[in-house]
């Protein structure tokens, strides 16, 4: 890859209009070219030329379904560059007071979507929770290993890694297990495919389910009694009632 490339690329995401439209793709759901256009405030014909370059460029893929086009993130390396750019972004503007960083709307910071996974609080204590289990192994910044004791650990949760629920086992050179800093909890929570195979099974299951027009992810009654559950109590709490950071 030369200089030029990476300056294309660096071009296409940062300009605001395709930025916004990136942005709305991080929950991990496929938009239309009109809903893309009003998460980015700019007309349907402006934002089909912003669209084009993107899918253009492989940072977004389209599926026609009926008579719409949907659109979405191509992979998860997209969706771990947006992660990083709002890390980075969040960190730029000098504190006039202690730093809250990451969202204010505490329902984004309790649990979240992070492209296919579950970030915010409940994320990193899932994470903390099978790093403890000893079901994960974080091994570098960017790495991971899943043990023989997962297995164990999320069959705890009703999820079998070895039945139908997991799926078809997935192409490409997406990891199985790694960490992903959490922009609100700068603290690493699962991605990779055990991490989307988690949030996939909380969704499925009623646990979880997903706000209208936001990344945030309401957490249910029964998903709040299985969750706590596996948790523990004392990690729970940490999910449901950590206060606001310079709160």
């Amino acid at each position: 890859m030369n200089t030029n490339q990476i300056a294309h690329i660096a071009a296409l995401v940062g300009e605001p209009a395709r930025t916004g439209m990136l942005l709305a793709l991080m929950d991990g759901r496929a938009l239309t070219a009109r809903e893309l256009a009003d998460a980015a405030h700019v007309t349907p014909a402006t934002a089909s030329r912003h669209l084009a370059l993107l899918v253009e460029a492989r940072l977004l893929s389209v599926r026609s379904q009926g008579r719409h086009r949907y659109l979405r993130l191509a992979s998860a390396e997209v969706a771990r560059l947006l992660e990083g750019l709002m890390q980075l972004a969040a960190g730029q503007a000098p504190p006039a007071r202690p730093v809250a960083v990451g969202p204010r709307d505490a329902a984004l910071r309790r649990a979240r979507t992070c492209y296919d996974h579950i970030a915010g609080r409940l994320g990193v204590a899932v994470a903390e929770h099978l790093l403890q289990e000893g079901a994960i192994v974080f091994d570098t910044e960017a790495g991971g290993q899943v043990t023989d004791r997962a297995a164990a650990v999320l069959g705890r949760l009703g999820l079998d890694l070895a039945g139908p629920s997991a799926g078809p086992p997935q192409r490409g050179p997406r990891p199985l297990c790694r960490p992903c800093l959490d922009w609100s909890e700068r603290r690493p929570h699962l991605a990779g495919r055990l991490g989307a195979l988690v949030c996939a099974h909380c969704l499925d299951q009623g646990w979880l389910v997903r706000r209208e027009g936001s990344r945030a992810l309401a957490i249910t009654p029964p998903g709040a009694a299985a969750l706590q559950g596996w948790l523990g109590t004392a990690r729970w709490s940490g999910v449901v009632q950590a206060p606001l950071p310079g709160a």
